[in-house]
């Protein structure tokens, strides 16, 4: 995979129909959130995973540093994949493809060198086709995703990668690309998603749905929807808020401790979450998932604590929890 630059070539205005996955793609910006989007072929979920660098806020003076030691250890910026004289001044985006080997997304090797995921360090790690990777790399990236970190073992050393991304993965419900029309196309599409592991979508903040667009809303002429600019605001907002209150940590590496602090509930929002862990079957993750987009939306929305609204919305990202 190259090195692909976060001037996005895609603007979300282009993308016709979608708003609910725009919506889910300001959340996950706004709060460094991993999400999977799940769909038909030819909805635009490739779109929306090329357009989304341009929302995300610009590298610190820190992080461009780091990440230009990542890129010079890989011996990648000699080669021209990031500007300013070797310096990486974008966030990086990483796509590889379905045939990689666990190697070569998590890293390894006789000389342990970074994979994909400590590549996509402080920006994007793009998995189209997800159910398509080998079991044992969507495995190893577990840990992680929880810990921001890869660890190589070898006999006599251990060496530690950074390794905190976005995960931003797309899928088909089925492997001919179709949704499901009878019942054997439903089993169909249940084998397809038990490619995945739950405790790996366990750890995707957002589940959405990538519905069909219909023709009406294809080929109707008008101003667009949602557009890059106006997302890049509302990352922008929440993202000042957030910073205000914590620092530079996102809503998505909130710890539990510090989520207790800074998420309080509201007595209704806490009474409807308690009731959809019960009635969904949630995990204990799934439920600190669920609490750190209420968050987010939240700061979307200049509220200080969370309401059942918010609550709400988060729930109905868990779309995958009760599939796989």
């Amino acid at each position: 995979a190259l090195l692909e630059q976060t001037e996005a070539t895609v603007d979300f205005g282009d993308i016709k129909g979608q708003e609910g996955v725009k919506r889910a793609a300001v959340i996950a910006a706004a709060g460094a959130h991993n999400m999977l989007m799940l769909g038909p072929a030819g909805t635009g979920k490739t779109m929306v995973a090329k357009a989304l660098p341009g929302i995300l806020p610009r590298l610190t003076v820190e992080e461009a540093l780091e990440l230009t030691r990542i890129y010079s250890a890989a011996g990648l910026t000699a080669r021209g994949d990031a500007e300013g004289a070797g310096v990486v001044t974008r966030r990086p985006v990483r796509s590889p493809h379905h045939t990689a080997s666990t190697a070569a997304i998590v890293g390894g090797g006789a000389i342990p060198r970074p994979g994909e995921i400590t590549l996509a360090h402080r920006g994007i790690l793009f998995l189209d086709e997800l159910p398509e990777f080998p079991r044992d790399a969507l495995e190893t990236m577990r840990q992680p995703l929880e810990d921001g970190h890869v660890t190589i073992a070898r006999a006599h050393s251990t060496v530690r990668f950074p390794a905190r991304v976005m995960l931003i993965a797309a899928m088909n419900p089925t492997p001919k690309g179709h949704m499901p029309t009878d019942q054997a196309s439903r089993r169909e599409m249940d084998r397809y998603l038990g490619r995945i592991s739950g405790p790996l979508i366990d750890r995707v903040d957002l589940h959405v749905e990538a519905p069909a667009v219909p023709w009406k809303t294809l080929s109707k002429q008008g101003p667009p929807g949602r557009t890059t600019a106006t997302m890049r605001e509302e990352v922008a907002r929440a993202r000042a808020v957030s910073r205000a209150r914590q620092g530079a940590t996102p809503n998505a590496h909130l710890s539990g401790r510090r989520l207790d602090e800074l998420a309080p509930i509201e007595p209704d929002a806490k009474e409807l979450l308690g009731q959809a862990m019960r009635e969904l079957g949630l995990s204990a993750r799934a439920y600190d998932k669920i609490r750190r987009v209420a968050r987010t939306i939240a700061d979307l929305e200049g509220r200080e604590t969370i309401g059942a609204g918010a609550v709400a919305e988060a729930v109905q990202y868990r779309l995958l929890d009760r599939r796989v």
